[in-house]
């Protein structure tokens, strides 16, 4: 797949919505969490912290989660909802909404409902993603009027990949994955498998067979093929249902990869078609869907049209 260079090279000039204000979208409206593949992901150190310098390209989905927000008077935050084995103290979407809220100084509160597609523990992001529609559509309904950086500050401090779902773009990303420079991505679609296992990213992380000192690449070195994604074989090693969706996809692609640390693997394809005809050979057997890159987010350019 060829990458090309956005507009910028700096980390933090995303020409996107930067300031919403409050509009009169109903409680109804639905808010999209759009999935998320690393289409490699490299380690290169390890911060004295603990947490691993990475390198990866994020790319988005337009497969996603649904979130609905009702604002209230009471300043509470009420989930209406249950994530399995998830208390609601430690639900992402509930821990951004009151960040969101304390920053701000926000009296009001809201109820949330999620429709949840996404898997969870399986690399696509949707922990992530739902805790940065919250961030941004909470901006807006509560009239924060916080910009992208501000958010992604807040978002980055739930998780390493919140701030690229803040930020509402495909990117090339470093650090921890806070450092993100735009890139256009070809249009294409994916075929993603998803196993029936949850991977800990926490226990990939710690393996010691993990590859933690990459030598760093560029963005050309990319775009002339390098790049893999050096949790793959930890995670297939041991999980056999990741190592066997890596073999099926392997058969009908020849462009098949984890993305981030499992359980979920993909295969490019540059139609529709193509994507269909490899699904067909392996629909009756594992559990996924097709879905076509994005440009922008959804969730941005909901925040556009009211703008």
């Amino acid at each position: 797949m060829c990458l090309a260079i956005g507009h910028s090279q700096d980390p933090i000039s995303f020409s996107i919505v930067t300031s919403p204000k409050p509009t009169s979208l109903s409680a109804e409206t639905k808010w999209p969490a759009p999935a998320k593949l690393n289409l490699f992901l490299h380690i290169t150190g390890q911060r004295e912290d603990g947490f691993h310098l990475l390198q990866t390209v994020f790319v988005l989905l337009d497969f996603a989660d649904q979130l609905s927000f009702t604002v209230t008077d009471n300043p509470g935050v009420e989930l209406d909802y249950q994530l399995h084995g998830v208390k609601k103290e430690q639900d992402i979407i509930y821990r951004a909404a009151t960040a969101l809220q304390q920053q701000a100084g926000i009296q009001k509160g809201v109820k949330i409902q999620l429709d949840k597609h996404l898997p969870m523990g399986g690399g696509l992001g949707g922990g992530s993603s739902d805790a940065a529609t919250t961030l941004l559509a909470l901006n807006q309904l509560w009239g924060c009027e916080l910009d992208l950086a501000e958010l992604a500050e807040i978002g980055l401090n739930l998780g390493a990949d919140v701030p690229v779902f803040i930020y509402g773009q495909n990117a090339w990303a470093e650090g921890v994955g806070e450092q993100l420079i735009p890139v256009e991505v070809p249009n294409a679609w994916y075929l993603v498998l998803i196993p029936e296992i949850n991977v800990s990213t926490a226990q990939i992380f710690s393996d010691p067979q993990l590859i933690r000192d990459c030598p760093p690449i560029t963005i050309r070195d990319f775009l002339e093929g390098q790049g893999q994604n050096v949790c793959e074989p930890i995670v297939a090693a041991q999980s056999p249902e990741v190592a066997e969706a890596l073999q099926d996809l392997g058969a009908v692609s020849s462009k098949s990869r984890m993305t981030g640390t499992g359980a979920c693997v993909f295969a490019v394809f540059e139609s529709e078609q193509q994507a269909r005809q490899a699904w067909s050979k392996l629909s009756a057997k594992w559990k996924g869907f097709i879905a076509q890159g994005l440009e922008v987010s959804p969730v941005h350019e909901m925040l556009n049209r009211t703008q």
